[in-house]
């Protein structure tokens, strides 16, 4: 009975295991191939808002109602910084076109680089709009999609703003102030200047604008869609929520009041996401509209209006982020600008209290050895010698329960007519010589967590991204690119191409080696079904784990080996303490 708990437990992990591989896909999806970016941009022929009765939360961006061609030649404004480059629209004042000078789409250096936000021109576009909506019942002239700006320089630099300026000839001048830091931040400053004799009130807005169906992984483990943290509480929404919910909603998928947060849309490893002035209540809304394809939307519009006094100004700063994730980047944005949980727009899951410090410590590790893999072998040592107590307690009495087995079996074959007695007679022996049989799953059993939490840490953090091991291994992200179906890369013929299952790399089979001796090492099982189908966990678990990322295959391979080494000095002490067991 005993055997059959132990066997019980070891079938859960397995199909826990099974579950989770199946739930996350069986690879990894790599980042969706674009084409380079262009500096040109077609303009919006469509109104920014559409302004209804019922106060200012009516009042926030809405989208376009129609997707018409456009000019691509505008005047641009171009941005060279130390991270970004790209450039912006004059023609309707939008951020558009942002490529990451740091990341490139493949691990080759000849790749191209990663294009995040696009003209309404190219095949994806994504970009960032900031504006004003006059108050339900007022007419004011306010600048729109069709709106030519006026540009103060060029080009936009760190230390080099650019002031972005355009007249109504009704009296109100209105600009937007454009900075950007030595990463992905930029500073926008909205100001309406007032000459006429008479105070203007107006609601500013901000915008991120989606206006195609994204490709995402589509894995649970990942959230990419419309996220932020809206008074102090992290909001998700999926595209399919958001598609689902705005079509039941005339649009609008979420919507709350908040005093500052931030929101925005992210992938896998890049964010870009608004930043309202922290402090100022204002109105945040995520948006899906089906016009001529979907277009996804998050917004922000002031709660309060500005008041331009007459022959005054009134001016409101705010940021947006566009970038990669970086973690230490995000939390010293989260410090420097008090940007309320800024570092959860990484997708820590459930197990965040694992996943975090299981990133910062490889991170640290990373940075003191300079390989991610190495750090993962560090830290695994960390591991095992954390739960060392446990292990060591658990390799003993399964120690003593293989010198047992002679026993245990001429009892099975002494009482196999009363199975009741049999039970009373093992369960006396495992007392008199103080054996948990239970014990032996307890180490699978505590690593469970540790390994779901590393293969988030893996899969979701940019600093994991085509981080390099030694050898073959040059993204511990993806799957090990070896194949023993093809010899690995002997025979110039890819068999999973065809049969997704018939993908095997060098890494795996390691793990499958290590996992089979450490196998070897445990009591056998007097029951020939189990028996059996022990000896087939293996090589299930090799075809099983082939599909995952090398860092994490990495992992369980270097846990095994120190596994055997504990175990089998356990095993040798044991019996060198205790010669009467093995005896019948």
């Amino acid at each position: 009975m005993d055997q059959k708990r132990l066997f019980l437990a070891v079938a859960i992990s397995l199909a826990i295991l099974l579950g989770f591989q199946y739930l996350v896909a069986p690879h990894l999806a790599r980042p969706p191939q674009h084409n380079a970016l262009q500096l040109a941009e077609e303009a919006n022929k469509h109104p920014v808002t559409t302004p209804r009765e019922g106060g200012p939360s009516a009042n926030a961006p809405a989208a376009p109602a129609t997707s018409e061609a456009v000019p691509r030649n505008v005047p641009r404004v171009k941005i060279d910084a130390p991270k970004v480059e790209g450039s912006i629209s004059l023609l309707g004042a939008r951020i558009d076109d942002i490529v990451l000078k740091d990341y490139h789409e493949t691990v080759s250096p000849n790749s191209p680089l990663v294009p995040l936000l696009e003209p309404p021109s190219e095949a994806h576009p994504y970009y960032v709009q900031y504006g004003w909506t006059a108050p339900a019942g007022e007419a004011v002239k306010l600048p729109d999609n069709n709106t030519v700006w006026a540009a103060s320089a060029d080009t936009l630099a760190p230390g080099k703003p650019v002031e972005l300026t355009w007249n109504n000839g009704a009296g109100l001048t209105f600009q937007i102030g454009l900075a950007i830091d030595d990463n992905y931040m930029f500073t926008v400053s909205q100001t309406v200047r007032n000459t006429t004799g008479q105070p203007v009130k107006l609601f500013p807005w901000s915008r991120i604008r989606r206006d195609s169906q994204p490709e995402v992984s589509g894995y649970y483990v990942l959230f990419e869609g419309l996220l932020g943290v809206v008074n102090n509480t992290l909001q998700e929404t999926t595209y399919s929520k958001a598609k689902s919910a705005g079509e039941k909603q005339a649009g609008l998928a979420y919507d709350a009041t908040s005093d500052g947060g931030w929101a925005g849309i992210t992938d896998k490893y890049w964010l870009v996401s608004m930043i309202p002035p922290q402090g100022t209540e204002s109105k945040v809304n995520f948006r899906y509209i089906d016009q001529n394809g979907p277009h996804y939307q998050v917004d922000y519009i002031a709660t309060n209006p500005l008041t331009a006094a007459a022959n005054g100004d009134v001016t409101t700063v705010s940021h947006v982020f566009a970038g990669a994730k970086v973690v230490s980047l995000l939390r010293d944005y989260q410090s420097s600008l008090h940007i309320p949980r800024f570092d959860d727009a990484v997708d820590w899951g459930w197990f965040w209290f694992l996943t975090r410090p299981i990133f910062l410590a490889l991170d640290w590790l990373n940075n003191l050895v300079g390989n991610f893999g190495v750090a993962i072998m560090i830290f695994t040592v960390c591991v095992k010698a954390l739960f060392f107590p446990l292990a060591n307690y658990s390799y003993r009495s399964m120690s003593k329960m293989k010198l047992l087995a002679p026993k245990m079996t001429a009892m099975r074959e002494r009482f196999k007519d009363d199975p009741q007695k049999m039970q009373q007679e093992m369960m006396g022996l495992y007392r008199a010589e103080k054996v948990n049989p239970a014990s032996g799953c307890l180490p699978m059993i505590v690593q469970i967590p540790v390994f779901f939490s590393l293969y988030k840490v893996i899969f979701v953090t940019i600093e994991m991204r085509q981080a390099p091991f030694f050898g073959w291994i040059h993204d511990l992200s993806q799957v090990d690119p070896t194949n023993v179906f093809n010899l690995f890369g002997l025979i110039p013929f890819n068999p999973a191409a065809y049969v997704p299952l018939l993908h095997l790399g060098a890494w795996p089979l390691i793990m499958g080696c290590t996992m089979f001796l450490q196998q070897k090492m445990n009591p056998p099982q007097p029951d020939p079904v189990q028996a059996r189908m022990f000896q087939f966990m293996p090589i299930v678990f090799t075809f099983m784990m082939a599909k995952f990322p090398a860092g994490l295959i990495i992992y369980w391979s270097w846990n095994n080996t120190l596994s055997v080494a504990q175990q089998w000095l356990i095993q040798r002490r044991t019996r060198l303490a205790k010669p009467s067991l093995a005896r019948t």
